[in-house]
């Protein structure tokens, strides 16, 4: 690090001691879901002996990226042979309602739950919607989108799905 000028070479020690500001949500980070209650009233959890991979994405309803992207997902649900991937989605929003009102006006049938201060303590802090990642079968991240994703690149992600 002799040849980082002093100021850079500062910069980057604070990074990586200043937890705030080291990026969240990094491809090989393990992330536990924990239990979830879904807007419809049942529990999510991924199983002890899961085998799959799993699709989490982090949405708001106030988000007009993630109010398109929305469809995109459910079109996505539909296509992928059933149980061939865990889906969850986390709404950040501040009121619990909005969220699962706008659920119920567009007619998802993806399971969405609220953001928990476990799961939120897991992933880091969310700077941005929608983020969209997958978890092998040992909850590490495995692929990662952040920002609007479109239907040919749901389509991509279908490769995760076994």
């Amino acid at each position: 690090m002799t040849h980082i000028p002093h100021l850079i070479r500062k910069i980057l020690i604070s990074c990586l001691l200043i937890p705030g500001l080291v990026s969240a949500m990094t491809v090989g980070q393990t992330v536990e879901l924990g239990k979830l209650e879904t807007f419809t009233g049942t529990s999510y959890s991924l199983p002890a002996n899961n085998t799959k991979n799993t699709l989490v994405m982090i949405w708001a309803s106030w988000c007009p990226f993630c109010q398109r992207q929305n469809v995109y997902l459910e079109k996505f649900v539909k296509q992928v042979p059933p149980n061939s991937i865990n889906i969850i989605t986390i709404s950040i929003d501040k009121n619990p309602k909005l969220a699962k009102d706008y659920m119920s006006k567009h007619g998802y049938t993806f399971q969405a739950a609220m953001m928990t201060p476990e799961l939120n303590k897991s992933l880091g802090k969310v700077k941005g919607v929608p983020i969209v990642l997958i978890l092998d079968k040992n909850n590490k991240i495995i692929h990662k989108e952040m920002g609007e994703m479109f239907e040919e690149d749901f389509a991509d992600l279908k490769r995760f799905a076994k």
